[in-house]
C-alpha cells in the first residue's frame, strides 16, 4: 500500500514557547505547500523539553507539492462533512474543519480507500501546546485493492506534543520547535471477521513562523489477509534546503523593531490593499487595519508574544512572530 496513510498521519504542530491554532495553522482551500522528499533517516529518538533534534545529515530529495482545494459534491456526499481536501503525491486525503479541530473524513489512494463515516479521526485540536495529548476513536469502511478485501474499521488516534526544542536539518537551525507525535492503530474486519490491521507512528515539526511542517515522518504497516505492506516516508519543507541568500530573495519581509514597545514598521515587498492582522497566541485576533507606509501603534496590545499577518492583495500570505514589551 505504499504511500497509502501519509497524508493521514503526517500531523504536526508547535513549540514549547508557542501554541497551534485554528488561525494561524488550519489549512485554507488554496494553500500550496512546497516540500521535498527528504535522503538520510530520519532522527525522531529525542523526547522531553528543550531537547536538540539533531538531522544535519539530511539532503533533499525530488521535490513534492501538496495543494488544499475544495471537495466536489460527491465527495462530500461519500464523505459527509468534508469542508476541504488535501491532494499530492496521487493521493487524496479529505477532512473537516470545524472552531475546534480538524478532523479525517476520508483518504483515497490507489491502494486503499479509507472512510471515517462512522468516527471522524481527529487530525489536530485547537489550540494545542507542548505536553498536550488527544485520544480519539475512529470507524468506518474500508477498501483494499492490492488485497481485494472491503469492510469496516475501528481503532484509535493518539496525537501527543511530546517534545520540544531545536531542530538542525541540513545546513539550518530552527528554534522554538514542538514536535508532534500520532500513533494510529485500526483494526479491519470483513462481515465481522478479523482480516488485518492498520499501524501508523508519524511525528511532525513546526516553529513558530511556518504554517506547516517543517519537516514530518510516517511508517505505516498494512496487513489484509496476511499481506503486510510498509511504508517509510520523509519529507520537509523545501526552504529549509535553499540557501540564506535564497530565503532571502523569497521572503523579504521584515517588522522592526521586534521586540517592538510602541510602535512597528514594515520593510518589503507589501502590495497596497494589504491588511495587517495582529493575533494573540491562542489565534483571537487583537488587531487588523490597512498597510500603509506608516508606523503601526502597537502600544494598545499587553506585554506578550504575538502572531503577525499580512495577508497580502496579490501574493500569498506573510507571517511571523512578534515580541511586545
Amino acid at each position: 500500500m505504499k504511500k497509502a496513510l501519509l497524508f493521514i498521519f503526517s500531523a504536526g504542530l508547535f513549540s514549547a514557547q508557542t501554541t497551534i491554532t485554528k488561525t494561524f495553522n488550519d489549512p485554507v482551500i488554496g494553500d500550496v505547500v512546497n516540500n521535498v522528499l527528504v535522503n538520510g533517516a530520519v532522527n525522531n529518538s529525542s523526547t522531553g523539553n528543550n531537547v536538540i533534534f539533531n538531522n544535519s545529515s539530511l539532503t533533499a530529495g525530488s521535490p513534492t507539492v501538496v495543494n488544499y482545494v475544495a471537495p466536489t459534491t460527491s465527495e462530500i456526499s461519500t464523505f459527509p462533512g468534508t469542508t476541504i481536501k488535501m491532494t499530492g503525491n496521487g493521493n487524496t486525503a479529505l477532512y473537516k474543519s470545524s472552531t475546534s479541530k480538524l478532523e479525517i473524513t476520508g483518504l483515497v489512494t490507489s491502494d486503499v480507500t479509507l472512510n471515517f463515516s462512522t468516527n471522524n479521526g481527529t487530525f489536530i485540536v485547537y489550540p494545542m501546546s507542548f505536553g498536550q495529548t488527544e485520544n480519539d476513536i475512529v470507524g468506518g469502511t474500508f477498501t483494499s485493492v492490492s488485497a481485494g478485501v472491503s469492510g469496516t474499521f475501528t481503532g484509535t488516534i493518539v496525537i501527543t506534543a511530546d517534545a520540544a526544542g531545536t531542530l538542525l536539518i541540513g545546513s539550518k537551525t530552527y528554534n522554538n520547535v514542538l514536535r508532534i507525535k500520532s500513533v494510529q492503530n485500526l483494526n479491519l474486519f470483513v462481515f465481522a471477521f478479523p482480516v488485518g490491521s492498520a499501524n501508523n507512528t508519524s511525528y511532525a515539526y513546526y516553529d513558530s513562523l511556518h504554517k506547516f511542517p517543517l519537516l514530518s515522518t510516517t511508517n505505516a504497516t498494512i496487513t489484509a489477509q496476511g499481506n503486510p505492506q510498509t511504508t517509510d516516508v520523509a519529507q520537509a519543507l523545501n526552504e529549509t534546503f535553499l540557501s540564506v541568500s535564497d530565503v532571502a530573495k523569497k521572503d523579504n519581509i521584515q517588522i522592526y523593531p521586534n521586540p517592538a514597545k510602541n510602535f512597528i514598521s514594515v520593510k518589503g515587498d507589501v502590495e497596497k490593499g494589504s491588511i495587517v492582522n495582529v493575533y494573540s497566541l491562542d489565534g483571537k485576533l487583537v488587531k487588523s487595519l490597512p498597510y500603509t507606509s506608516e508606523n503601526i501603534d502597537v502600544s494598545d496590545l499587553p506585554v506578550s508574544s504575538y502572531f503577525i499577518e499580512i495577508n497580502k492583495s496579490k501574493s500569498s500570505n506573510w507571517k511571523s512572530k512578534l515580541i511586545k514589551q
